[in-house]
């Protein structure tokens, strides 16, 4: 098929690059400009443009398409089947819904209508979803509400940050693409308003751990922003790797309840958490015990680890 492309960060990459494996012809590619990134904020690619430019496709980098009449006439000049967007980042207008003879079909990564919107597999982890998976849509005017094509799901498991989440979903969604692609035109499933839920982008402030919530929802965090940042005597962390754990206690949140080589535990609202990889401001990400060595304000507390905290905080 004859395919505009449309994304821009690794998840889309994955999908590029089986579209082009699978044969189909590719004449346009939309990204992203280039962003500042790394500690000199040098303006740097996104991996679709990186890996259109190593297949060597035509590149259009517009801020907005509702204003940049030069994208829009390039992609109408395409006569493409159809336009695949995934993870984009940039709206399109309803004139440009209908320019490819088969309309736009979006992988997204949620099982819709379950958590549409920006960021949905933090969103699932962080609400303790015991499933997820990858729905190729038929795009509308709306935000994520266009009738479904396919989808296919996957088990969020005990482990799962949102990180590894991310990896199993972008080939999910790449595979479920592919084969989509070979079965259209498809009937779509109209979804089901009354079950729609919002994934909201991830603000900033939402990624350090308030000590006031139960731990269990600050494990989930931990795997959903993954790291997460906390405050914790004094010093601000990122949190790698973290465990509820049910335990009683009377100690104000964010008191050090316990600190050994199996981890440090932190008194919560509700039970404790368990940190057991962490990293200080400017150095390395570490277990807890190496972390330990180097942190004696964490070292000196008395009380010794107690044992086996809760593996699953789903």
């Amino acid at each position: 098929m004859k395919l505009i492309f449309a994304g821009t960060p690794d998840f889309a990459a994955i999908a590029l690059d089986a579209l082009l494996k699978a044969g189909h012809e590719i004449p346009l590619v939309l990204t992203q400009p280039d962003r500042p990134a790394g500690r000199g904020m040098k303006l740097t690619p996104s991996p679709v443009k990186r890996l259109a430019q190593e297949h060597g496709l035509l590149l259009s980098q517009p801020t907005s398409l509702k204003r940049d009449e030069e994208a829009r006439a390039a992609i109408a000049a395409v006569g493409a089947d159809a336009m695949i967007v995934a993870a984009y980042g940039l709206i399109l207008p309803a004139d440009v819904l209908l320019m490819p003879r088969l309309g736009c079909l979006n992988i997204h990564a949620s099982l819709l209508p379950r958590w549409r919107g920006a960021a949905p597999i933090q969103r699932a982890i962080e609400a303790g979803d015991t499933e997820t998976g990858i729905c190729i849509m038929q795009m509308d005017a709306g935000l994520d509400t266009g009738a479904v094509l396919a989808r296919a799901a996957t088990p969020i498991l005990p482990e799962d940050t949102a990180s590894t989440l991310h990896d199993r979903l972008a080939t999910l969604g790449a595979n479920l693409l592919c084969d989509t692609l070979l079965r259209l035109p498809l009937p779509g499933e109209v979804q089901d308003e009354s079950l729609a839920t919002y994934a909201a982008k991830i603000d900033p402030t939402e990624t350090w751990l308030d000590w006031q919530m139960d731990a269990e929802l600050l494990a989930r965090r931990v795997r959903a922003f993954y790291p997460a940042r906390a405050e914790l005597l004094g010093e601000n962390l990122k949190i790698w790797e973290a465990h509820p754990l049910i335990t009683a206690h009377d100690a104000k949140p964010g008191t050090v309840l316990a600190a050994d080589a199996k981890g440090i535990v932190v008194a919560c609202g509700e039970n404790a958490l368990v940190l057991a990889e962490l990293q200080k401001a400017g150095g390395k990400r570490l277990p807890a015990a190496d972390f330990l060595r180097g942190a004696a304000n964490f070292r000196d507390q008395k009380t010794p680890l107690m044992p086996d905290p809760c593996p699953s905080d789903s």
